[in-house]
């Protein structure tokens, strides 16, 4: 499905590609937090928390330095392989891993467009696989523009677009606020909530 979004990203500077980016990893983590707890791997779960929080830093704080390429080296190591598990949960968990895997190298490489629009398909798809999991069949496209929940995917996915849209310079208020209201929800994209 076609997201107009896709195409307004192209007038981003990077920081807010990269702040789009991280705000949906945030969306997702619940998803691979919950994944962890079932399959007691809470050590994982911290470890992606940490990444995403270092992700925070060098958005808001002046010369952060971090070694990305060490983090990501971490986040691999963490990303649970699909064959292993035999219940739903780890479909969601690993596209969380995915969208961070993808914001690390958007920022290594300095790319960050195409990364961006990448994790706002995946955390799309993310909600699409759930509904038709649940319902046992393929979605057409009709079916999934007058779907609740992709309807509420895509109203976010504006939502923090349009809070980056109206800066003119990195704003570093803006950043936290958007990283304090998404964690302050603690509910994923495909409405996993959990207690921070």
């Amino acid at each position: 499905m076609r997201n107009p979004i896709h195409k307004r990203l192209e007038k981003f500077e990077s920081w807010q590609n990269i702040t789009f980016m991280a705000a949906l990893c945030e969306r997702m983590y619940p998803n691979f937090h919950l994944f962890c707890q079932v399959t007691k791997q809470a050590e994982n779960a911290k470890i992606y928390h940490n990444i995403l929080n270092l992700v925070w830093e060098y958005l808001t704080v002046k010369g952060a330095n971090i070694n990305f390429e060490n983090q990501l080296e971490k986040l691999e190591a963490v990303i649970p392989d699909l064959n292993d598990y035999d219940f739903f949960g780890v479909v969601p968990a690993a596209d969380a891993c995915e969208g961070l895997a993808e914001l690390l190298h958007a920022i290594i490489a300095g790319d960050t467009l195409e990364q961006a629009i990448k994790i706002s398909r995946l955390s799309f798809q993310t909600v699409v696989s759930v509904l038709e999991t649940q319902s046992d069949r393929e979605f057409s496209e009709q079916q999934l523009k007058e779907c609740e929940e992709t309807e509420a995917e895509l109203d976010v996915q504006w939502a923090i677009y349009r809070a980056l849209n109206e800066c003119e310079e990195r704003d570093v208020e803006l950043i936290l606020s958007l990283k304090n209201e998404l964690r302050g929800e603690g509910i994923s994209n495909i409405g996993i909530e959990i207690e921070r």
